[in-house]
């Protein structure tokens, strides 16, 4: 018997799911059966364990999920297949689609690519150089987006490998690689970043889909008619639209963006880049208290905020100047 503590459970948010793994079973099929058991008092729990059958619980129906309805519905009881366990992140689990992030993500950086080759050229700028540059970049990204996520998940003590990245720790890296690499071929830093910063937030907005649709960066329950029903890959429920209201705001952040390189140029090379990750900086710190992780830091979002601020300012002033 394996007990599943749910402690998520909001009025007014509609059906939950409960998606559990068991480890260690023989292979083959099993008749799983479930059942919602009341919290009991610790006096009650201290006399006697809680077991299937017992008073007060309640048998629960296996869940399947409809795309077209977007909603839960009951699936059909019958036998469960062991599966091996590398395999377990292909399970069936309701408003998943599993492989949709590693999907999404590579689209966003094709699609951002695109874009940079477009603006490059209409700017005029080497474009075989600079997209050269970005995929050595997209590169060292992408290590420091896995760097970035351990060292966070090693203060939470539990570090793991196989799993998980930091979009901070992608545009570290990125921005670093990309930085020194354009210093090195003589490539106009300043320029080439401006032209940059349209297609790395319209591509981020379209890896951010990945993570809603793989279960990733949840948003918190809530009863509320503006949640969209969502997973973490455990708990099904209504949820604050988290990673659709970031990628949401990455896509206007972009446009906006692309629209003042084609038409505006800043006194100072690279302002519009800074103001836009700057910008973007701002935004995710509120975005980031719809989740349901916990920051174990109460300074580091503040101060993170207001450092943001501080640069979105003079960057904005860097334009103003060079705005007609």
């Amino acid at each position: 018997m394996q007990e599943e503590v749910i402690d998520e459970v909001v009025p007014r948010g509609g059906p939950v799911s409960v998606t559990a793994h068991i480890h260690g079973l023989s292979p083959g099929e099993w008749v799983v059966t479930a059942e919602l058991v009341p919290p009991a008092s610790p006096a009650r729990s201290r006399r006697s364990a809680r077991g299937p059958g017992q008073h007060g619980s309640q048998v629960l129906r296996p869940a399947a999920w409809s795309w077209r309805r977007w909603a839960l519905f009951t699936a059909s009881s019958g036998p469960i297949k062991t599966r091996w366990a590398p395999l377990v992140g292909f399970d069936k689990v309701p408003a998943v689609i599993p492989g949709s992030y590693t999907a999404l993500v590579t689209l966003g950086i094709v699609v951002a690519l695109l874009v940079q080759a477009r603006v490059l050229a209409i700017e005029h700028l080497a474009v075989a150089d600079v997209v050269t540059v970005s995929l050595g970049a997209v590169v060292m990204g992408l290590v420091g987006a896995k760097l970035w996520y351990l060292a966070l998940d090693w203060r939470r003590g539990r570090p793991s490998v196989s799993e998980g990245w930091c979009i901070q720790g992608f545009l570290a890296g990125a921005a670093l690689t990309a930085a020194v690499a354009m210093v090195a071929l003589h490539l106009p830093v300043g320029r080439v970043l401006d032209a940059t910063a349209p297609g790395l937030f319209i591509g981020l907005a379209v890896g951010k889909l990945g993570c809603f649709f793989t279960g990733c960066c949840a948003g918190r329950p809530t009863g509320s008619r503006w949640g969209v029903w969502s997973s973490d890959r455990r708990i099904g429920a209504r949820r604050l639209p988290a990673q659709l209201l970031e990628s949401a705001t990455s896509l206007i952040i972009g446009v906006a963006v692309l629209l003042l390189v084609l038409h505006y140029r800043p006194a100072v090379a690279g302002a519009l880049f800074v103001a836009s990750l700057a910008t973007y900086t701002l935004c995710r710190r509120f975005l980031l208290r719809l989740r349901v992780e916990r920051r174990r830091s109460n300074m580091g979002g503040p101060l993170a905020a207001a450092g943001a601020a501080l640069i979105l300012a003079a960057a904005i002033g860097a334009m103003v100047l060079g705005l007609g």
